[in-house]
């Protein structure tokens, strides 16, 4: 539960995943695994680096006495149970909103691969290349968030991370230019007959409410057609970090964007695509009790604390 341990340990399986990449599809399985578990290792490094508890099984008293200095009122350390990498993905979400990219949705192919390797020796390898792009999108803010210098981290591997990930922004660019280039087009064919004045009028009423629904959604003006859309995502608690404790803001929550849509053309972007929307904000700050959003009921399902 040392954050100095985690992050070495991360450095060490994510040089391995990356030379067992580099090795060929034979070796992939090895690749998928091995990043999974250096991905879980940095974000658990950032969590205990706050506070050892932020990575135990909160409803285990043994896991919790150890990480808060009672272990010697505990059994032994090696049976602490700690979260996985889902959980732990979660929980700096929460902590550093509006910094990482990569959601629970984009985080499914890598805990499936990592998961599917360790139990039953299987992988689609078709995804090798999406999993450890995924890793290393999540990674690169934490490391910032740690301080830790990415040429030591990456290693002889930098420039091979340089190439994965430009490659992933390269195909996403394009995907969106064709989105925005449709949208337009549509916007076009649906209003260019009328004037300003019909227009704006029946914009007015189609734009009105958001036509997708999450745990929170706000108004945006669309990138395609300047009409009003609606950014929709999850609203997370702004935690304020000072002398080592976090409070959360009484007043402001962060909407934490999944989605846009806009009625009026049917621009229609998710999250990985919205990245690349300079028009559209990151995050939106909302006035708004955080505790109207919390959720207080523990997990049902015993298999989401299952981790290293």
């Amino acid at each position: 539960m040392d954050s100095e341990q985690l992050k070495a340990s991360s450095h060490r399986w994510m040089n391995a995943a990356l030379a067992a990449f580099v090795e060929g599809p034979e070796s992939h399985d090895f690749a998928v695994h091995h990043a999974g578990v250096a991905t879980e290792h940095l974000l658990k490094a950032y969590l205990a680096g706050i506070h050892p508890a932020l990575i135990v099984d909160g409803r285990h008293f043994d896991s919790l006495l150890h990480a808060t200095g009672l272990g010697s009122l505990a059994g032994p350390l090696t049976k602490v149970k700690t979260i996985g990498l889902v959980d732990a993905h979660e929980r700096v979400v929460k902590l550093l909103p509006g910094k990482i990219a990569i959601n629970k949705k984009d985080l499914e192919p890598l805990a499936d691969a990592r998961n599917g390797v360790a139990h039953s020796a299987i992988h689609d390898l078709a995804q090798a290349e999406e999993v450890l792009t995924v890793c290393l999108r999540l990674v690169d803010p934490v490391l910032e968030e740690l301080k830790v210098d990415p040429n030591s981290y990456w290693g002889p591997y930098l420039v091979l991370h340089d190439k994965l990930i430009d490659e992933q922004v390269r195909k996403e660019r394009v995907a969106t230019e064709a989105l925005l280039i449709k949208a337009r087009s549509l916007f076009e064919q649906r209003f260019g007959h009328m004037s300003r004045n019909e227009r704006d009028v029946v914009l007015a009423a189609i734009t009105s409410q958001p036509m997708i629904t999450m745990s929170r959604e706000a108004p945006v003006e669309c990138p395609a057609c300047g009409s009003q859309g609606w950014m929709a995502g999850e609203v997370e608690a702004i935690h304020i970090h000072s002398d080592g404790q976090f409070t959360i803001d009484p007043k402001k929550v962060f909407l934490s964007p999944r989605r846009f849509h806009c009625a009026a053309c049917d621009l229609d972007v998710d999250t990985k695509l919205l990245l690349h929307l300079s028009d559209l904000p990151r995050g939106i700050l909302l006035d708004a009790d955080p505790h109207d959003y919390m959720d207080d009921e523990p997990p049902a399902d015993e298999d989401a604390y299952k981790g290293c």
